[in-house]
């Protein structure tokens, strides 16, 4: 039976039995901060079971993309190694939100597997929670068969908790025998060995408690069922094959590794490697379809931790060359129909994964080589541990996670010192933390205590600019800034990337600047620029009045971001997610998921797109309080990760664009005016940053631009229509003269060099020559270079030119001193540069060097026949 076939088969019979097929949920929790990433099917249901959400039905199936890899549920290191463990699993599931309970429960189960899939009832046992006579008492009643077949487990086994308080409740597994040749040998082994024999295929679990603080168990008013049978595993059984690895949907990936490398597949320890590829390959491609991005922090360093591993098994395979992007047609192949997302963002998995791959391959090398070293330094002195700091280094240095180091470690008997490379990721972090975004301001109370004070500010800027309020205290933060709290206020407080308004607060006794507006909790504070202001302000009438000129220019750069925003998805790929962004009045910046730059073509068709909405003229119209399930399934737009109530504000552009927005936007697009894109920028791996300019600003920087035009030239003495040729002439003189230049000195230190290499010292029967040349540029270095290999046919020279407060210099190496002596330019550039400051590198036979320190050049250079000298011995 095809993996394809029992999917459909759960999916379907569920449905028979009343419940509703319910879509997996994204591996990225939307609603839950607690889980790194989506791990079993009753994630997406949490807030039902906890009582916090209602849906219109009471009963689901679902098949639910899981990934276990970091945080509590981590089985990253197993992979490969066992037949059952994987990063990236399905999980068939049924669920009952107070309906039915364990009767119905165990009923189901046991016809879906003996009836619908025909598994033979002499392999299957039950175990239940030893305290669960009634568990027993309906299996049993289910069919007369079990007897004798169910068997009690405690607490740590057969009984399942959210948490150390809340819904939890026993639970009762069905288990496989999958025969003797899978059992562990032991006289022991028995149901609830943790061999291959007794192989559990689904888990039932019963919420029918409450554990209160107390550890008492209080019975819930609606008990429900949560249930989980692993797709992989199910699917091995059915298709009588000995691994999960082994099904069809691991085969097509392994098959293709063969192809790929060239070498066979073993189902024993020596296939670990393909197992590892075919498992990560799969967790790669769900990842990044969910909007996962390789980085150095949370989902996306997990993620990365995933590949390089990946990628160094590959190695072990003889791939060197990025092959994992590869592999994602077979993964679509056999997953694409059930979640046509991986078959949609094919083309932008591809690319991740390979721009990824060809980011660690360029650092890989090095990482190895450092390693091999170090680790070769420790058992020479019969060490056992490598030391945190190097684990640190491979870590922040080469990319390397820490894992990989452990496993590269182990193959030479070595340990990592783990404490110790968290002491240095904790210096780094301590290095690099600066002051955050203002989240709360540390208020002090002053003319107001904070219990009088509404803990509530009415904000009605969205329909007006000045209003009439009442003081109701000041505060001021800890490091002496004063804010002022008002009843009613139009001023926007900063939140989601738009900054704070700015404008006067006025009272009978004074007049006061707002030079911000920031918020804590559901109150607004006013930042006053005046150092001292009356305390007794409390309860005084009070008019506020936002800059209208900053807060329009301001709400253009936000409507702009959600133009840019749809403009990105249409003609980048959906893939694009807003990953922040800063609306200020005088320009705006928007964060965004994408894995490569943006060339010049790219950006004017962007630029063109957002242009060609602001002309449209679409009427901007703000969706006040939808609930948000109504908001998504109108096609609004959240934003990656962001927390949204019950109740949502939507902002709909025409029929262009719609988002979740609480900012502040213009009325119709043609408002905005005109739309410049200033710079492209990487801003992390896999996040790009586009800055732009809107209105007035735009209409300056043309101004700007025509004038630096004009004085180009004026300068050419030209005009417009041909000023370019003019250029152009220029240039190629210009090119012209420098060859000229560059041949000259060619011919100069072509009739030195005889002279020089009749006086050279010599190491050994080596000449060494060293000699100041004229240069303007690293190519007049490499042309010089030339001419030196050119007119001597054994020798070391080193070419060195000082341009200003810099020296460059470059190494050469005759290839028969290479070959037969085995001097490298690259380690005498090396030697050099650090003894002036600098560094450098290169090829045996020619490396370049650079340096700051130009006093000690003459004296470094005294010493060059020493230097060579010194690696000739080696």
């Amino acid at each position: 039976m095809k993996s394809s076939e029992i999917r459909e088969k759960f999916l379907s019979y569920f449905e028979s039995q009343g419940h509703k097929r319910v879509a997996s949920s994204s591996l990225v929790p939307q609603d839950d901060p607690s889980l790194l990433f989506t791990n079993a099917g009753m994630n997406q249901f949490k807030k039902v079971f906890l009582g916090q959400e209602k849906r219109d039905y009471k009963r689901a199936a679902s098949s639910q993309k899981c990934m276990r890899a970091g945080g509590k549920h981590n089985d990253l290191e197993n992979v490969g190694q066992t037949a059952r463990h994987h990063t990236f699993f399905e999980m068939l599931g049924n669920f009952s939100f107070g309906d039915y309970f364990k009767k119905e429960a165990v009923a189901y189960a046991w016809e879906f597997c003996t009836k619908v899939l025909g598994l033979p009832k002499d392999k299957l046992y039950v175990t239940i929670y030893e305290k669960d006579d009634e568990a027993e008492k309906f299996w049993i009643a289910t069919d007369s068969f079990l007897k004798g077949r169910v068997f009690r487990f405690g607490e740590k086994d057969n009984f399942w908790s959210m948490g150390e308080t809340g819904p939890c409740g026993p639970c009762s597994e069905l288990i496989y025998d999958q025969g003797k040749e899978f059992s562990c040998g032991k006289p022991s082994c028995g149901v609830g060995c943790e061999c291959d024999r007794y192989l559990e295929l689904w888990n039932l679990v019963f919420m029918q408690f409450d554990r209160d603080e107390n550890e008492k168990l209080n019975p819930l008013p609606a008990p429900s069922v949560d249930t989980g049978m692993g797709l992989e595993r199910t699917t091995a059984v059915l298709q009588k094959v000995k691994s999960n690895y082994e099904t069809d949907l691991f085969l097509p990936i392994i098959e293709k590794v063969e192809k790929l490398s060239g070498k066979k597949y073993s189902p024993d320890g020596k296939g670990v490697s393909f197992r590892v590829i075919a498992d990560h390959i799969r967790a790669l491609t769900f990842c990044i379809a969910d909007g996962v991005i390789p980085s150095n922090e949370g989902r996306g360093y997990v993620l990365r931790r995933i590949l390089r591993r990946a990628a160094r098994h590959g190695r072990l395979l003889d791939l060197h060359q990025p092959f994992l992007y590869q592999l994602t047609d077979k993964v679509v192949e056999t997953l694409g129909k059930v979640y046509p997302e991986i078959k949609a963002k094919k083309s932008h998995i591809d690319l991740v994964i390979k721009s990824e791959e060809e980011g660690f391959e360029r650092t890989l090398d090095k990482g190895i080589e450092l390693f091999e070293s170090v680790a070769a330094g420790i058992l020479a002195k019969g060490g056992k541990v490598i030391p945190g700091e190097e684990v640190f280094k491979l870590y922040d240095t080469y990319g390397f996670p820490v894992d990989l180091t452990e496993v590269m470690a182990r193959e030479k008997g070595l340990h990592t010192d783990l404490e110790g490379f968290e002491k240095e990721l904790e210096k780094q972090r301590e290095r690099s933390r600066t002051a955050s975004t203002f989240t709360t301001v540390g208020m002090i109370a002053t003319g107001a205590e904070s219990s009088e004070t509404k803990n509530e500010t009415k904000f009605v800027g969205y329909d007006t600019l000045q209003t009439e309020s009442v003081v109701q205290g000041m505060w001021e933060s800890k490091s002496g800034q004063k804010y002022l709290i008002l009843e009613v206020t139009p001023f926007y407080a900063e939140a989601g990337g738009q900054v704070g308004d700015t404008g006067k607060i006025s009272t009978e006794k004074i007049s006061l600047d707002v030079a911000d507006t920031k918020r804590e909790n559901d109150i607004i504070l006013h930042l006053i620029s005046e150092a001292k202001i009356d305390k007794e302000l409390k309860g005084e009438k009070a008019s506020a009045q936002v800059d209208k000129a900053r807060r329009k220019a301001i709400m253009k750069n936000h409507t702009v971001t959600h133009l840019l925003h749809k403009a990105l998805r249409d003609i980048l790929g959906e893939h694009v997610h807003q990953a922040g962004s800063l609306v200020a009045p005088d320009r705006m910046r928007f964060d965004f998921t994408h894995f490569k730059g943006l060339d010049k073509s790219t950006l004017q068709r962007i630029e063109y797109e957002v242009n060609q909405r602001i002309w449209e003229n679409y009427d901007v119209s703000p969706l006040p309080d939808i609930p948000l399930e109504e908001a998504k399934k109108m096609g609004a737009m959240a934003l990656f990760g962001e927390k949204y109530g019950d109740k949502v504000r939507v902002i709909r552009i025409g029929d262009y664009s719609l988002e979740l927005c609480g900012g502040t936007h213009v009325r119709t697009t043609g408002e905005i005016g005109l739309f410049r894109i200033t710079q492209e920028t990487a801003v992390a791996a896999g996040v790009r940053r586009i800055e732009a300019v809107t209105g007035e600003e735009a209409y300056r920087l043309i101004q700007e631009e025509k004038e630096k035009l004009a004085k180009g030239v004026s300068l050419l003495q030209s005009d417009q229509s041909s000023y370019l040729d003019k250029l152009e002439i220029l240039l190629q003189q210009q090119k012209a003269q420098e060859k000229r230049t560059r041949e000259l000195q060619g011919e100069i230190l072509k009739s030195r060099l005889e002279e020089l290499l009749a006086r050279a010292p010599r190491v050994e029967d080596i000449p060494v020559i060293s000699v100041d040349v004229e240069a303007s540029s690293r190519e007049d270095l490499l042309f010089l270079a030339d001419v030196f290999r050119e007119k001597i046919k054994s020798a070391v020279g080193l070419l060195s030119w000082i341009n200003q407060d810099k020296v460059s210099f470059v190494t050469i190496v005759t290839d028969d001193l290479v070959k037969k002596r085995g001097l490298k330019a690259g380690d005498i550039v090396k030697e050099i540069a650090s003894q002036i400051g600098g560094e450098g590198g290169g090829r045996p036979n020619l490396a370049f060097g650079g340096a700051k320190e130009t006093d000690k050049l003459q004296e470094v250079l005294a010493h060059l026949p020493e230097t060579v000298a010194k690696f000739l011995k080696k």
